[in-house]
């Protein structure tokens, strides 16, 4: 059973922040300009809060949603963010999803996606990542299909260097986040063998949409 590193998602971004900092500060284009750290809401946004504050970095959420199968939700046929999406493989056919299905699920997901990133920034726009050092975060890392989407959605929108930051996740997902093209990983813990993201922490409780609004809210009060 993998052992219980952090008590919680601050302590664990107050971690990774750190690790952060020194991954920056060696490299000679993240010196000095100011980054973005973007949490994946929800779960990711407290430890991206902690890793924002640990690098000096403008703080904001993106929202992923994964499509689940009809009858089946736990099963993910792939991820989407507002402008991206990304498909499991052959996922929904051999949970036999035809593509009418498929797209239902992923209209259904679009608009709570929608709905969520417009409570999150309360009529703010989104924090600009065109030519500028983005590090990714979440509380962790599974399969890795979440992650996925949202590096796709990074890229395209003009980041000029994307550092994935997570507190735990398997050696597996690591390599294939390496391997879609990210230029760096960094990870406090990879279990072994890894069973759930969870287990790496004390209290694991769900993130609510109050404490994202808070977790943002804090870059913008005067």
């Amino acid at each position: 059973m993998s052992e219980r590193v952090f008590s919680d998602r601050v302590a664990a971004g107050r971690a990774l922040g750190e690790r952060v900092a020194e991954v920056l500060r060696a490299r000679p284009d993240t010196r000095t300009a100011r980054p973005v750290v973007i949490g994946l809401a929800r779960g990711g946004v407290p430890v991206a809060r902690e890793v924002a504050d640990a690098v000096d970095g403008d703080l904001d959420a993106l929202v992923v949603r994964k499509i689940g199968a009809p009858g089946h939700a736990e099963f993910a046929m792939g991820a989407l963010t507002a402008g991206h999406l990304v498909v499991n493989d052959d996922m929904p056919r051999r949970l036999g999803v035809s593509s009418a299905q498929f797209d239902a699920v992923a209209d259904r997901e679009r608009r709570i996606l929608h709905d969520r990133e417009a409570l999150y920034r309360q009529g703010r726009p989104p924090v600009e990542v065109e030519d500028r050092v983005v590090v990714l975060v979440d509380d962790g890392l599974a399969t890795g299909s979440t992650m996925a989407v949202a590096i796709d959605a990074l890229d395209a929108a003009g980041a000029s260097r994307l550092i994935v930051a997570v507190p735990t996740a398997p050696s597996d997902s690591v390599g294939r986040l390496i391997d879609r093209g990210v230029d760096e990983v960094v990870v406090l813990t990879m279990p072994e063998p890894f069973e759930a993201v969870g287990l790496s922490y004390e209290d694991f409780s769900q993130v609510d949409d109050d404490e994202v609004i808070a977790c943002l809210d804090r870059d913008h009060r005067p």
